[in-house]
């Protein structure tokens, strides 16, 4: 069963972009176009990983960052940030606030395919028992 990825920007083309790549990398992806929605299609869809941008309406990236990892339900789902945000006060606050991955735009997609690889494939092995000592 293919693993499923929420991505989230209030701009359209760059969740299409994403979800072009990742799709054709085998995942099942979900969009949203704002923190709120994107809260909500956490809920509904309990993906298995969250990209996330910055500036979006309603509720920031770090506003969605801060109440996933609250809930007890959502806090171990991993998130990939994705913005323009590229100052170092921000990419500090990304790392502080609990993301696993923080990438500036604009980015290359397969890229974000690594690290999407990377992220599950660890949760997998660290699931399954594995140890990768190498």
């Amino acid at each position: 069963m293919a693993k499923k990825i929420l991505a989230v920007d209030d701009e359209r083309h760059i969740v299409r972009l994403v979800q072009v790549n990742l799709q054709r990398a085998g995942y099942e992806v979900v969009t949203a176009y704002d923190g709120k929605e994107a809260l909500e299609k956490v809920e509904s869809e309990r993906p298995d990983l969250v990209v996330l941008d910055v500036m979006m309406p309603y509720m920031d990236g770090f506003s969605v960052l801060q109440e996933l990892r609250k809930n007890p339900v959502t806090r171990d789902i991993p998130v990939i940030m994705l913005t323009a945000k590229a100052q170092d006060a921000d990419v500090f606050r990304g790392w502080s606030s609990g993301v696993d991955c923080y990438l500036t735009k604009p980015f290359n997609p397969l890229e974000l395919i690594s690290f999407v690889k990377r992220i599950l494939s660890s949760l997998d092995d660290h699931d399954s028992g594995v140890v990768d000592l190498g």
